[in-house]
């Protein structure tokens, strides 16, 4: 998620924490490289010159300049900007009709990620108690109607049926008058995109605002496309009055300068950001959080969020008594890393926790998870419990049975030592500051 330029803005803050007094010459040092970051991040012109302008008038001044720290004075600074940049305070709210069915009219150009994101949100919907009902309105696009109903059913979704013979917008209300009929209280509309904005989009968009009066119109943007998605989502705004946005594709290595300009240059809220091709990675866009991995702060809320979703309580608290016990053995190692699987992508999570934002996922190995569980479900039940009975040739057979080498066995067992070594003397109250969990693939 916007690795290039987190990857720069660390490295110019930890050049400019280093200078022990920071003089207006090595501020506008520090303005020019953050300006550069920016722009090489595709963030727009326009984003790039209203931030560093505030910065610069904020900065300047002789508390900041000549504070006991000035460079961590300027860090604040241009954290808070971005803050303010992305939607300062909480997450903009969805909003949802008085009398039930809310509507929620997706739109967007063609390969933005429509179709799954309407999958994604409705889940979400779900799981915070709403009855999502997906309608598929996208008639031209070949075997679209199917993706919508494939997928959502797979997510556990209720989805309209029909044969696409009928127009987008007898479709539309047949299908929020079915929801209405079936009890179901938020209607998502996939609507039909193109490869450009036309009059004939718009008109037919126009026409389904008109008919059913959408409590949410909500622009999915693919966050690779850079600059287009910000022109493209001033547009649909100007048509529709889009009431949010949300971006696609947060996971992807391009620059993602978007994310940092459409509320700006448009003025309309990002209300969502999918994270990974999974219905479950889609989560709400919350500014702090996301300006936090930007600037290698971490992101320690979402990642709470995220393991309070995996883990289970009860079998947690079996674990601590384990622990606490020292009888945490490879197979709880084993169904410790299912559940961080679970949580997305190695690389995802590790960007989240605090200082880690820089690591790359060239640094990172996404399949080192399962290369120890291969491992570990080649042991007999004895060997997991009891490690030290690995032998050489016990070795041998569960490095076949894994389609490891035994020096990778050896690598994870080093590893499980050191861990063990680690939760006992942190039982034991003599935690070491700094003190580092080995982490597979690191």
């Amino acid at each position: 998620m916007l690795d290039d330029l987190s990857t720069r803005l660390q490295g110019i803050f930890k050049t400019l924490r280093g200078h022990g007094r920071v003089t207006e010459s090595i501020l506008g040092d520090t303005l020019r490289e953050i300006r550069l970051a920016l722009l090489e991040a595709d963030v727009h012109v326009s984003v790039v010159r209203s931030v560093l302008q505030v910065v610069r008038e904020k900065a300047v001044g002789e508390d900041v300049l000549k504070s006991l720290s000035p460079g961590q004075q300027v860090v604040k600074i241009v954290r808070d900007e971005l803050e303010e940049l992305l939607g300062a305070g909480k997450p903009a709210q969805v909003r949802f009709a008085s009398k039930p069915p809310t509507i929620f009219l997706m739109v967007g150009l063609q390969g933005s990620g429509k179709t799954t994101t309407t999958v994604k949100l409705g889940l979400w919907l779900k799981k915070g108690g709403r009855y999502p009902y997906l309608v598929p309105a996208d008639v031209y696009r070949p075997a679209a109607v199917e993706q919508l109903q494939k997928v959502g059913h797979s997510a556990g979704l209720k989805v309209y049926a029909h044969d696409a013979s009928q127009s987008p917008l007898e479709i539309a209300r047949a299908g929020a008058l079915e929801a209405q009929r079936t009890g179901f209280d938020t209607v998502l509309i996939d609507t039909a995109g193109r490869l450009h904005v036309d009059e004939t989009l718009m008109d037919e968009l126009k026409a389904l605002k008109e008919a059913l009066a959408p409590t949410e119109i909500l622009f999915v943007a693919d966050a690779m496309t850079g600059q287009d998605a910000v022109r493209s989502a001033g547009e649909f705004h100007e048509a529709l009055e889009l009431t949010g946005a949300i971006l696609t594709k947060m996971d992807g290595d391009a620059r993602g300068g978007a994310a940092l300009s459409i509320r700006h240059v448009t003025g309309v809220p990002i209300k969502f950001i999918g994270t990974g091709e999974r219905s479950s990675e889609f989560e709400l866009f919350q500014p702090d959080r996301m300006v936090g991995r930007i600037l290698g702060m971490g992101d320690v809320l979402t990642l709470i969020e995220k393991a309070e979703e995996n883990f289970d309580e009860v079998e947690a608290k079996a674990l601590e008594k384990k622990i606490r016990k020292n009888q945490f053995t490879l197979e709880e190692f084993r169904d410790q890393l299912k559940m961080l699987k679970k949580m997305g992508p190695l690389s995802s999570i590790v960007s989240m926790l605090p200082g880690m934002g820089a690591v790359r996922d060239a640094d990172l190995d996404p399949k080192a998870i399962t290369r120890v569980m291969a491992i570990v479900d080649s042991m007999t039940a004895k060997e997991r419990s009891h490690p030290k009975i690995l032998n050489g040739s016990r070795k041998k057979r569960i490095a076949r049975g894994s389609g490891q080498s035994v020096q990778e066995i050896n690598r994870l067992l080093k590893q499980f030592a050191q861990i063990r070594r680690m939760m006992k003397t942190m039982q034991a109250g003599k935690g070491r500051k700094g003190a580092r969990l080995p982490f597979p693939g690191r």
